[in-house]
């Protein structure tokens, strides 16, 4: 969908999420002026004339994505590298889903609490931002997985399952998506392809050893407490490591 107006973006959002669908915002960042220059239909020189309203960025609002998934920036970007920023998007071999995200942070939220009191969902959602039902159903996956325990009662809640510094970012991630890394379904190991292309799965493997090399090695614990391992730091201090591509 196409939309310049946040709070449609945001109800799309929030549709897939529930949905436990993949949503990507992408916003293709040109200016005003350069949207008049390349307009084949004359519609904003009618606009500037009176004989057409309604026309974003004339006389309809515009409300700019804050946080988009990709920006492409059109006065340094030309279209057949866009193409491919939005391509490697949505096809990219690295992808934390809704749900994963929305486990990870709500298991922080619990880490952060202290294991002597129990955490509401309520809280959990209105302090990260979280739907509410969505996040229901993500506790009720985490608890059949072992992660968290509930509590009912007055002083109800959630709490984890171990102490913080024993519960990795992976065992999240695998409670609520199953396997770190898969093929088509499968699992990179049992990846054949014949010919030329024998020597593939080894790279998918690699991969995913990779993958298992940061997410195993941080705890919810570390989160929380903003003491990430030296390793992970190293490796997010890279410029290179914040460039989408």
């Amino acid at each position: 969908m196409i939309s310049p107006l946040a709070a449609d973006r945001a109800h799309f959002r929030a549709a897939h999420e529930l949905a436990e669908l993949p949503f990507a915002e992408v916003f293709v960042d040109t200016l005003l002026a350069e949207c008049e220059r390349r307009d084949p239909k004359g519609l904003y020189a009618r606009a500037r004339a009176g004989e057409l309203t309604g026309l974003t960025g004339v006389d309809a609002p515009y409300e700019p994505p804050e946080r988009p998934e990709l920006r492409v920036d059109t006065s340094t970007t030309g279209v057949q590298e866009a193409v491919c920023q939005i391509i490697e998007l949505l096809g990219g071999a690295m992808k934390v889903s809704a749900k994963a995200e929305y486990a990870v942070r709500a298991a922080i939220e619990l880490a952060a609490a202290g294991d002597h009191r129990a955490v509401s969902a309520e809280r959990i959602a209105s302090s990260q931002g979280i739907p509410l039902n969505f996040l229901e159903h993500i506790l009720s996956e985490l608890r059949i997985a072992g992660v968290v325990r509930s509590q009912r009662g007055t002083d109800g809640g959630y709490r984890l399952s171990k102490a913080p510094h024993e519960i990795t970012i992976a065992d999240i991630i695998r409670a609520v998506e199953g396997p770190l890394a898969t093929v088509r379904g499968g699992r990179p190991e049992d990846a054949e392809y014949p010919g030329v292309a024998s020597q593939l799965p080894r790279v998918w493997i690699a991969a995913r050893q990779n993958l298992r090399n940061v997410v195993e090695h941080v705890t919810v614990a570390d989160v929380a407490s903003a003491r990430l391992p030296d390793s992970i730091n190293a490796l997010a201090d890279d410029p290179e490591a914040w460039v989408t591509r």
